[in-house]
């Protein structure tokens, strides 16, 4: 990892440093029925996701529709805030090794929403076009589904655990 300089084209800014945290914008599989749509937005299916957590090392876990998968990435970020506030974070070109498995349904909840698994963190994509509270209320449910599934709690259980232990953050914000 690397740290990106801002080039200070006006005087009465400071030096802006920031991290160099790759990662890709754009992971999805070909969604039910369609066979070819736009990278956005993004859905069930994956697609525009911009979450900085789809880096290096995680795993993302999308339902798959077609024989194939049918997968699609792109967007490569070297850095990028959530929210991709302004709908750019520092793009740029680059080549992907990733590996591509399909998984037993056993073997992971069978929820409807793409999830990221990375060391630490399991993460919901809860995905509504232009409807903030139910992307929130996708996410949260995709949650509480996971601990039931994964972990054996009850839905009780998950959702005085996720109210608890639980963070709920936005990823994209295309304004």
């Amino acid at each position: 990892r690397s740290a990106h300089r801002a080039q200070n084209t006006n005087n009465s800014l400071p030096e802006i440093k920031f991290p160099c945290r790759p990662m890709l914008g754009v992971i999805g599989l070909a969604p039910k029925g369609e066979l070819e749509i736009s990278t956005m937005p993004a859905g069930k299916h994956g697609g525009n996701l911009d979450n900085k957590i789809n880096t290096i090392g995680s795993t993302i876990h999308i339902p798959v529709n077609h024989p194939g998968a049918l997968l699609s990435i792109g967007d490569m970020h070297a850095s990028q805030g959530d929210g991709e506030i302004c709908g750019t974070g520092v793009e740029v070109s680059g080549d992907v090794l990733l590996s591509c498995s399909i998984t037993d349904s056993s073997e992971i909840a069978e929820n409807e929403y793409p999830i990221t698994e990375t060391k630490t963190h399991w993460v919901t994509h809860g995905v509504a076009v232009e409807d903030i509270p139910r992307a929130t209320t996708i996410a949260s449910e995709e949650a509480a589904l996971l601990l039931t599934k994964e972990w054996g709690f009850s839905m009780e259980d998950a959702c005085v655990f996720l109210g608890v232990a639980g963070d709920l953050g936005l990823c994209s914000s295309h304004s």
